[in-house]
């Protein structure tokens, strides 16, 4: 019976404020006749007559009026929310969070690119390192950093790390102007560290038969971003990732220290969310064009630092976080 009175309703409101049972059906996709029949059966249901018909004119009656100034209200309304949510489904409106290096060196510059295929967007992008909390906060998906895996939510890496010592042509020199041999001039190295990365420099020096280095890192960031740029600017040998410094090394303001030592490959970006939002057209969009995106730049930095004469080894800590970390290597790639 409800559903009988909304749809009455909804054709009285539409003839009263079209002016016509002809326009009212056109609007409303029905007949003519369907509409005259719902204005009969809501007369019949309030027991009053609506409209004054007189030859092929409708006026609305005293009640009619006071019932039209209502509906149309009502109604408005909720045409108004409808045009809303339809306006904000076409916009493809989504909210993501990322760490801030990643968002900085990675995210942002290739956003101009997403903004060119997907023009009618409107992306909220939030660059912390906090993960969100799906349950309790309005985000779509995190760019998360790590080793995958976490409870409860849909994954997919989307990003590869490359891992290597670089440092600033200049201090290169420096180092080379005091030993010929990589390894001494690591012991004598300022060495920058990224207190958050994956690969730091107490597990790689051990693992490239480094003893003896200055562990006391005279820096020490927890901002990938400030320790890249620390080191180009001449100030030590940063441990990081071609995500943050591809442009740099690039570009040769930054260079590997040595191609003795091999670059460390592992997932390190991943596309996280729950399941649940993976049916959403707007996340599996962009999970598509990151994705596409991502092994577009981790092969174009792989085949640079292969040019460049370094080997790249994919390897994985099996047990990250843990003071007993070992270092797993899985495969290795060389040069051509």
């Amino acid at each position: 019976m409800a559903d009988l009175k909304f749809k009455s309703m909804a054709h009285f409101e539409a003839v009263a404020r079209l002016g016509g049972v002809a326009k009212a059906a056109q609007e409303l996709q029905v007949t003519p006749s369907a509409v005259s029949q719902q204005l009969r059966l809501l007369e019949h249901q309030l027991g009053v007559r609506l409209f004054q018909r007189e030859k092929r004119h409708l006026s609305l009656t005293i009640d009619g009026e006071r019932l039209y100034q209502t509906t149309t209200q009502a109604f408005e309304s909720i045409r108004e929310v409808r045009n809303s949510i339809v306006r904000q489904r076409e916009a493809f409106q989504l909210s993501l969070r990322v760490s801030p290096s990643f968002g900085e060196k990675w995210l942002a510059p290739r956003l101009a690119e997403f903004s060119k295929a997907f023009p009618s967007w409107n992306l909220r992008v939030d660059a912390t390192p906090n993960f969100s909390d799906f349950e309790t906060e309005v985000i779509d998906l995190d760019l998360r950093y790590g080793d995958g895996g976490w409870a409860g939510l849909y994954s997919d890496c989307v990003v590869n790390d490359l891992i290597l010592p670089m440092c600033s042509p200049s201090y290169l020199a420096e180092l080379q102007a005091l030993s010929s041999d990589p390894r001494q001039q690591l012991r004598r190295a300022r060495l920058i560290d990224s207190v958050k990365a994956y690969f730091r420099w107490d597990y790689w020096l051990p693992r490239n038969g480094i003893q003896g280095a200055r562990m006391t890192y005279p820096y020490r960031f927890d901002r990938s971003s400030m320790s890249v740029q620390l080191a180009k600017d001449g100030a030590g040998v940063v441990l990081e990732s071609t995500s943050i410094a591809f442009e740099d090394l690039a570009a040769g303001s930054l260079v590997p220290v040595s191609t003795e030592f091999d670059v460390i490959e592992f997932p390190g970006y991943w596309l996280v969310c729950p399941s649940r939002h993976m049916n959403r057209r707007a996340v599996r969009l962009f999970s598509d064009w990151v994705s596409n995106v991502g092994r577009r730049d981790t092969d174009r930095a792989r085949e640079f630092l292969v040019a460049s004469g370094l080997r790249i080894s994919f390897e994985r800590r099996p047990h990250f976080g843990s003071r007993d970390d070992k270092i797993e290597t899985t495969h290795e790639s060389h040069p051509a």
